[in-house]
């Protein structure tokens, strides 16, 4: 039986794969954009140059622990120290030992020391890690940070005086949260497209792939109203393959499906519907073909899940000037941060892995010429107790909140904390179980959960201002933004 022409284009369409046709769905915007525009039809305004400038968001999935990730390693009394961390910990087998610890000066605290996770620096396998780039001020922790809908007291928590994020310590609601930018009600997009809906038709009006890339599938970060995400597979797929549509081989059957398949698409274009779905593959036939051809990346990048996320973001980055654009934003993941037991072996090794990845991928930036040009953030559910579940090998920690976030690039205003003060006037919590930034309501139920000072979308506000957002338009990526006294917390030069 024939096939109408509209059933071959729609099966061969199929062919080119779900993947394909979302990530060239932003040009469906020419039938459903204009309804969801907010600035009635003008053209956004962002602060943008002929610069390329990158964010890659590197998610701990399960609520990284804070406290074994940054440790004070110092014996001033006046803020939480080492005894403060050991007292808590140390009787459950959950601290780390005090010349473990990679120390790091933090001249935001008068110079006082911190150690960070052994994870962070060399390995046994030769792999370098991500600490020795503190020194080198490339690298900066924004401290303390969660989700907030707006500045919180213990008074203030304890008593319901002020709003709370919703369903705080659940995985899925706090992860919500971060992905999405605010914690005063539920959201269908992600701050990362919600930038994109914002600067995609000036920064890259005519690039052939979405200013968004997700290595780890669909994420709610990276949604938008007006743009959708490209998700492609990690560097075991040649960037060449990545977008190969299905079905069209080099035998002469399927090259003759092909050359048929590019005559129908340029047929009823004046139908919106059929001109909508032809562009969508003519884009990602485009974009395929860009990718033909790529020079592999240049730094080594270890064989692990994350690894080979961050080592297919680094190919795309350095073909963006044949893909024709200028802004991108990326998401990779590394799970297993979930740590109610066997916390210092895990994490230790999930640590280690995402740091070698991120410094692999950092000296590839380098080699490339575009280490100012890229900027690695951390995000993750959120932090853990301080009070350790279970003893022994299998101690591990629960659901907590405040936590602390790593920055990287040449760009970053490395060698220091940042956020909003505490109780002890730093950035950084006061560590003790029960004391004034504890969420815990009385002693005998004290977690340590610190009470965040410094929020998701202050944090969030910082990056996407030195990507290029407008001031004009901060609100309408970060609707809650206004509830906070500071929406640039300096960490960015």
């Amino acid at each position: 039986m024939k096939e109408s022409r509209r059933e071959f284009i729609k099966k061969a369409g199929c062919a080119m794969g779900m993947v394909t046709l979302a990530s060239q769905v932003e040009h469906f915007g020419r039938m459903t954009a204009l309804a969801q525009k907010v600035d009635g039809g003008k053209r956004r305004r962002a602060r943008l140059g002929s610069n390329y400038k990158a964010l890659v968001c590197v998610f701990l999935a399960g609520g990284n622990d804070g406290n074994n990730t940054i440790v004070p390693i110092h014996n001033d009394a006046s803020v939480s120290n080492y005894s403060v961390y050991s007292a808590a910990r140390a009787p459950f087998g959950l601290a780390i030992a005090q010349n473990q610890l990679l120390p790091v000066s933090v001249p935001s605290i008068g110079n006082l020391s911190y150690g960070l996770n052994p994870a962070f620096g060399p390995q046994a396998n030769g792999n370098n890690g991500i600490h020795e780039l503190w020194a080198q001020g490339k690298l900066a922790f924004a401290t303390n940070v969660g989700t907030l809908v707006s500045p919180m007291t213990k008074a203030q928590y304890q008593n319901n005086s002020v709003a709370k994020p919703y369903q705080l310590f659940s995985h899925l609601d706090q992860v919500v949260q971060y992905q999405a930018g605010r914690s005063d009600t539920f959201s269908f997009t992600g701050w990362g497209g919600r930038v994109s809906d914002n600067m995609s038709e000036t920064s890259n009006p005519n690039g052939l792939v979405p200013m968004i890339t997700s290595i780890d599938g669909s994420q709610l970060f990276t949604a938008g109203q007006t743009t959708q995400p490209l998700a492609i597979a990690d560097s075991n797929t040649p960037l060449n393959q990545v977008l190969n549509p299905i079905g069209f081989g080099d035998d002469p059957v399927s090259q003759a499906r092909l050359q048929s398949f590019n005559e129908l698409r340029a047929v009823d274009r004046d139908n919106g519907y059929v001109d909508a779905a032809s562009a969508i593959t003519d884009s990602a036939m485009a974009a395929n073909a860009a990718l033909a051809t790529f020079q592999d990346v240049t730094a080594p990048f270890p064989n692990t899940s994350v690894g080979r996320q961050l080592k297919q973001v680094a190919r795309l980055i350095k073909k963006q000037a044949d893909l024709n654009i200028d802004r991108q934003i990326f998401y990779v993941e590394r799970g297993g941060f979930d740590t109610h037991n066997n916390q210092l072996g895990a994490q230790t090794n999930n640590l280690g892995e995402v740091s070698q990845a991120v410094r692999a991928f950092y000296d590839e930036m380098v080699l490339q010429g575009m280490a100012s040009d890229v900027t690695v953030f951390m995000m993750t559910d959120f932090g853990r107790t301080m009070n350790p579940a279970g003893t022994g090998g299998a101690v591990g920690s629960d659901h907590g909140w405040g936590n602390h976030m790593f920055v990287l690039g040449d760009s970053v205003n490395g060698g220091n904390f940042y956020g909003v003060n505490t109780s002890n006037g730093t950035p950084f919590p006061n560590l003790l179980i029960d004391g004034p930034d504890d969420a815990t309501n009385n002693t005998a139920n004290a977690r340590g959960r610190w009470i965040p000072t410094t929020s998701v979308e202050q944090y969030a506000a910082t990056l996407a201002r030195w990507y290029g957002l407008a001031e004009e338009d901060m609100t309408a990526v970060f609707p809650n933004i206004g509830s906070f006294p500071s929406s640039d917390l300096g960490f960015m030069l």
